[in-house]
């Protein structure tokens, strides 16, 4: 695999650092962190900021409320098992998926059980409410022209495998496109191989055509 062309927003990286991301996003990231030596180098940046900063603070006494609350937050975050960042080189066997990824979708791309949701098209959507966002993985085949759409608040997606053009540029495997609500794109998949992509999105996408908000309102994307 090639190393990574895109890479992370630096806000991503420093909401990442600062623990600020949803599940559903911290594991995107960590799945690209796995990936791509540049955003790790990045990421340590931020997390030696971010002690920095928090050495400087004064400390001031909690009430018994407050250790309570905390307390309390702690144990439901034990809850959802957390993402990782390996920082060793990539998987040497091309069957597995990262390691971030694992505890939503399984171990490995053979024995992923798709859901057909259109020609070329197939989904498989994690469901467990400590993700705080929508998490899901998406298949299409080569050669194809998903429709134009924008995103309704933000929306991270990681290339798994193959690729896809937009107005962008390419984007390839290891790959992430960090997007907002102002960009509208239509991928399309390069031939050869399927795209595989795994995205993560705190709000519905918006489709353009009435044939894709009709599946939109039947997939719930």
């Amino acid at each position: 695999m090639n190393l990574p062309a895109r890479h992370l927003d630096h806000a991503t990286l420093v909401g990442y650092s600062a623990g600020a991301l949803p599940v559903a996003f911290a594991a995107v990231v960590a799945s690209h962190l796995e990936l791509c030596a540049a955003c790790r180098g990045q990421l340590a940046v931020a997390d030696a900021i971010g002690a920095r900063l928090i050495e400087q603070q004064e400390g001031a006494p909690l009430s018994a409320q407050a250790r309570d609350a905390f307390r309390a937050r702690l144990e439901g975050e034990a809850a959802a098992p957390p993402p990782s960042v390996p920082m060793a080189p990539p998987r040497a066997d091309p069957d597995l998926l990262p390691t971030p990824l694992r505890p939503w979708f399984g171990e490995r791309y053979s024995t992923l059980r798709w859901r057909a949701v259109g020609p070329g098209i197939h989904l498989l959507r994690a469901q467990d409410e400590a993700l705080g966002a929508q998490l899901m993985m998406l298949r299409t085949a080569s050669g194809k022209r998903m429709p134009m759409h924008s995103h309704g608040n933000n929306e991270l997606t990681l290339i798994l495998r193959g690729a896809y053009d937009d107005v962008l540029g390419h984007f390839g495997p290891g790959d992430v496109a960090d997007l907002d609500a102002d960009t509208e794109h239509q991928p399309v998949t390069s031939r050869g191989v399927p795209c595989i992509c795994v995205a993560a999105s705190d709000a519905p996408m918006r489709f353009s055509g009435w044939i894709a908000r009709a599946m939109q309102s039947v997939l719930r994307l």
